[in-house]
């Protein structure tokens, strides 16, 4: 059935994209950690503004990252309520067309025809 191969997939996508964000949020903290160290640290002023500036590009491309990941899942979970819709509707079309189809099958056996 489409609906729950999407809801099997949409899961996996979910579990395996939960635990690639939990990665770049610590990488993220990591980052920014380093960045609050750099004003403490030894290094000359040029240094230190080339070093902040690095760092700071590493935290925006991983906060894309995790935007990114986080479009992705609501993009999945949005296809999947859709599908999931789309089967509901899918099955009372089935049932509707099956009730009106016994309702008319047994409207000519009662008829006689005379040619």
């Amino acid at each position: 059935m489409q609906v729950s191969s999407t809801s099997a997939s949409t899961s996996r996508v979910s579990s395996s994209s939960g635990g690639d964000i939990a990665k770049l949020q610590k990488q993220l903290r990591e980052l920014t950690d380093e960045l609050k160290g750099v004003a403490s640290s030894n290094l000359d002023a040029k240094a230190k503004q080339e070093k902040s500036k690095l760092l700071q590009a590493k935290i925006q491309m991983v906060q894309a990252q995790i935007a990114a990941i986080q479009r992705a899942q609501q993009q999945e979970q949005q296809k999947a309520q859709v599908a999931k819709a789309e089967g509901a509707a899918g099955a009372a079309h089935k049932q509707k067309a099956a009730s009106a189809e016994d309702r008319t099958s047994g409207l000519g056996s009662n008829v006689d025809t005379y040619a």
